[in-house]
């Protein structure tokens, strides 16, 4: 018995041949029997096809499923997003928590100042935003956590633990969140003027920033401390609390690629969030926040690293070639795969980008399962994931302009 694709224009069928005397017996099944009993062949069949190479979706290689992005989705939270690429659908939400400085233990105060110094060239901005990355991965100021939820996939059952793909997207989530330096934590902190406290119990202090407060008494010079209406020299501006960032990442649906997915998810819920404005009340020895949304304030990103994850598939044909065999290799890059592409796949690979072209910076790359990948191919991976970062930078442009929060693409 052999099974082979059925003749025409495309291997959407598959036909089974039986020869018990000298009849023969033609059956067919649809492409849906073929891909469940042999996904592998199903593939290849689809790549090798004469029309050119398309996946059983009708993309192509290089094309990637058009993302679609809803903001403001949850009412209870500091900002959220919905974002869906093909049949994977992933909901964030972002909800901000004070964390008082005095219920950390051994904290240090930063040798810092509540506002960015003036012309700060290049080399001292990146030694600034690697300690403000340190102090925002000790204090654990971002805390990502992903959930697939029952229902998503077959894979996934009621009643299950949490599973390691859950484990592995919060880990993966976080080092990037990390090692992007994606925020700055200039923007988490709660700073307290000493000399402003007594102005007024429940009104918040003069300031620049809701977060970083800068004294506006006369005499005030920042980092030196800053006197009181009786003369007397204040104390310095002190960091009394922070923001933390609590993440939730929740699949709705799963159809591969849940890291991109999850990340654009992120991306977007960052963009939408709104802190209150927060001050310290000495009287009270606690941070307040304004209700006033006038007064809050969104966050501001470093950049925009895009991740791109390609899975590489390949097959060794034998051919004769003057009278000995050699073996020459076929292998296809497929970007943003779905789940059935997924299982085919030997070796996968993640690119994190920010930019395109020349100007593209590589933040991260993650490689696993194989050695496909060489030079020449990575190359082209660097090019395709700077087409994704402009298509998703386009997406994300439009969240706090367009005024309803939908955006899409395709």
């Amino acid at each position: 018995m052999a099974i082979k694709p059925a003749s025409g224009p495309t291997p959407l069928a598959a036909s089974i041949s039986a020869s018990p005397s000298a009849s023969t017996h033609t059956l067919s099944f649809p492409a849906q029997t073929f891909a469940k009993l042999a996904p592998l062949p199903f593939l290849h069949a689809h790549l090798t096809s004469s029309t050119g190479a398309r996946r059983p979706s009708g993309r192509t290689t290089s094309e990637s499923r058009p993302p679609k992005i809803h903001t403001g989705s949850l009412t209870y939270t500091s900002g959220s997003a919905v974002v869906r690429t093909g049949d994977t659908a992933v909901v964030c939400g972002i909800r901000g928590e004070i964390l008082l400085t005095k219920d950390v233990a051994d904290w240090r105060h930063p040798e810092t100042s509540p506002h960015t110094p003036d012309g700060e060239n290049n080399t001292a901005r990146r030694k600034r935003r690697k300690t403000e990355a340190d102090e925002i991965a000790g204090l654990n100021l971002l805390v990502p956590n992903v959930e697939l939820s029952t229902g998503c996939s077959p894979a996934h059952l009621p009643g299950s633990p949490p599973s390691d793909l859950a484990q592995t997207l919060s880990h993966r989530v976080l080092t990037l969140l990390h090692t992007s330096q994606l925020l700055e934590a200039g923007q988490l902190r709660i700073w307290h003027h000493p000399a402003s406290s007594s102005n007024s119990l429940l009104q918040p202090q003069p300031s620049n920033t809701p977060n970083n407060p800068a004294s506006t008494i006369p005499g005030g010079d920042e980092g030196e401390g800053v006197k009181d209406t009786d003369g007397a020299l204040g104390a310095k501006p002190q960091i009394k609390a922070y923001w933390t960032l609590h993440i939730t990442l929740l699949f709705l649906s799963l159809d591969g690629n849940p890291f991109d997915a999850a990340w654009g998810a992120l991306l977007a819920a960052l963009l939408d969030v709104r802190l209150p404005r927060a001050w310290w009340d000495a009287d009270l020895e606690n941070v307040l926040c304004s209700p006033l949304v006038s007064e809050s304030t969104r966050l501001s990103l470093n950049g925009l690293p895009v991740p791109l994850t390609v899975g590489v598939l390949s097959r060794d044909d034998e051919q004769g070639v003057g009278g000995e065999k050699e073996k020459k290799r076929e292998k296809w890059c497929l970007v943003d795969m779905d789940g059935f592409e997924e299982g085919c796949v030997r070796e996968t690979v993640c690119l994190v980008v920010k930019g395109e072209g020349e100007g593209a910076e590589i933040v991260r790359i993650e490689k696993g399962g194989g050695g496909l990948i060489g030079r020449g191919e990575m190359r082209e991976l660097v090019g395709a994931a700077g087409r994704r970062w402009r298509e998703w930078k386009e997406l994300l442009d439009g969240i706090r302009g367009d005024g309803n929060g939908d955006t899409e693409m395709g």
